[in-house]
């Protein structure tokens, strides 16, 4: 599997979203992309996360980098950090949060329909989770997701005929 290594500094866009970046070297990004890579294992100072590599209308490739992730890896906005990319070869995996997990597997109604989602709304509902700093706020998140769940609750849910 190949590994890319590079050393990219920390940018943070300041549109509509902010958010703190990665850029990705173009070669870099387009052999990954045109391999069909979207989801990666990235080591980042040293620290394994999986990320999605991004590409922007104008061409350019980044992953983004939240900042309890930047706190993890030692690094803020302007920084070098040492970067190496490989393909994710699990990319649809989804890490659920203890709670999560063991709501969702009292909650058969629940877990169907959360399992049916894409493999993308579910790691954005399990990061929603996993987000939370203390233990209670995850129960309470994950209690209320399984709720919104069932009773398509959940945003951009369509409301169901009755």
């Amino acid at each position: 599997m190949q590994t890319y290594a590079f050393a990219a500094p920390v940018l943070r866009l300041e549109t509509t979203f902010r958010y703190h970046f990665l850029p990705v070297p173009a070669d870099v990004g387009e052999a990954l992309w045109n391999a069909g890579t979207r989801r990666l294992i990235a080591t980042l100072n040293g620290h394994d996360v999986r990320r999605a590599l991004l590409r922007t209308a104008e061409g350019h490739y980044h992953v983004l980098v939240g900042l309890p992730l930047l706190r993890t890896i030692g690094a803020r906005e302007g920084d070098l950090v040492a970067v190496d990319l490989r393909p994710d070869p699990e990319p649809n995996r989804i890490d659920l949060d203890e709670a999560f997990a063991a709501i969702l597997d009292q909650d058969e109604e629940a877990a169907a329909r959360f399992f049916a989602f894409t493999p993308g709304r579910q790691r954005s509902l399990a990061s929603y989770v996993t987000s939370a700093k203390r233990p209670e706020t995850r129960v309470k998140r994950a209690l209320e997701l399984a709720e919104k769940i069932k009773t398509h609750t959940l945003y951009g849910d369509q409301v169901r005929p009755e």
